[in-house]
């Protein structure tokens, strides 16, 4: 199985922790330089985490762990207007990505007012693409009870509501997290930051549950493997919207138009398998991009079962 973590530290010799990755078999996610700094993101085979730990002494820099690497969260409110606090959105949003989620703020088109908050099928559809999503829906009792808990009723993905009000628990969510209402300002003091970490736990132990559901059937292919296939495209490399290839838990969401690059992907070859057999590959909500959803080991079997028996 696969470990995320990430490299703190300078660029001296980072081209020989690269080449110690790649001999261990693992893969660089991702890389952010500033000057002589740089973080890099990259997945390895768990038992090979002492050869990596012992480079990175080597090279006077720190390992960290990224519980929510290779993962894709939405942060759902009812609108970004200041109606409804634009301020813990994205600072919820910003402090998951400290645990290394790729984060994605979203407003409903028809959010102000409680009785007029809704959500429609196409919001449902986009949301439904990520590994979990976290509403925030405001500072009213009665508001939330009675009308925004309805927001995320049909959503599949696992759900962390974020509210002000004291709930023991509502409706369809994994996880509750109260205290968190409208602000005008960031949120800065010991208490409003303990807030943050306690929703980054919530979605850390819900991917953590997700992860282990997976492992019960492994996926044919670890998503980061599929990312170094998809990283050699043309398209990919002289792609400039931010993190072009996003790993999911069971996936890959690569920010290509799926019309023009879907055969492309399909033909991929990994382990002596297109890609096409090895994943279902589908158009994304979000325009200009292709979901890649890996197969189960079991799922690949079967299929091969069922082709050998036809043969």
């Amino acid at each position: 199985m696969f470990q995320v973590l990430m490299f703190d530290g300078g660029v001296y010799k980072i081209n020989e922790f690269y080449e110690l990755v790649e001999d261990i078999g693992g893969f660089i996610i991702q890389k952010t330089q500033i000057q002589v700094m740089i973080t890099i993101t990259f997945a390895i085979p768990e038992e090979d985490r002492p050869i990596i730990e012992a480079k990175t002494r080597e090279l006077g820099g720190k390992l960290l762990d990224v519980p929510l690497a290779g993962t894709e969260i939405v942060v759902v409110g009812p609108t970004l207007g200041r109606h409804h606090m634009p301020h813990p959105i994205c600072d919820i949003a910003e402090n998951l990505r400290r645990y290394g989620a790729i984060t994605v703020v979203m407003g409903l088109a028809r959010g102000k007012g409680k009785e007029t908050a809704q959500i429609n099928a196409e919001e449902r559809a986009i949301i439904d693409e990520y590994d979990a999503a976290v509403f925030v829906v405001g500072n009213f009792r009665d508001c939330v009870e009675k009308y925004k808990y309805k927001l995320w009723a049909d959503i599949q993905v696992p759900v962390v509501a974020a509210c002000g009000p004291e709930f023991e628990s509502l409706p369809n969510c994994e996880a509750i997290v109260c205290g968190i209402g409208r602000k005008v300002e960031r949120m800065r003091r010991p208490e409003e930051i303990q807030k943050l970490e306690e929703v980054a736990d919530k979605v850390q132990s819900i991917i953590k549950d997700k992860r282990r559901d997976v492992d019960l059937d492994p996926l044919f292919v670890h998503p980061a493997e599929i990312k170094d296939r998809l990283d050699d495209l043309e398209a990919i490399q002289d792609n400039l919207r931010p993190a072009p290839v996003v790993l999911h838990v069971d996936g890959v969401r690569a920010k290509v138009p799926y019309e023009q690059f879907k055969d492309k992907i399909a033909d991929l070859e990994i382990y002596g398998r297109k890609l096409g057999d090895i994943a279902v590959i589908t158009p994304s909500r979000m325009e200009g991009s292709v979901l890649i959803k890996i197969k189960t080991r079991s799922q690949v079997e079967s299929e091969d079962l069922a082709r050998a028996g036809k043969a």
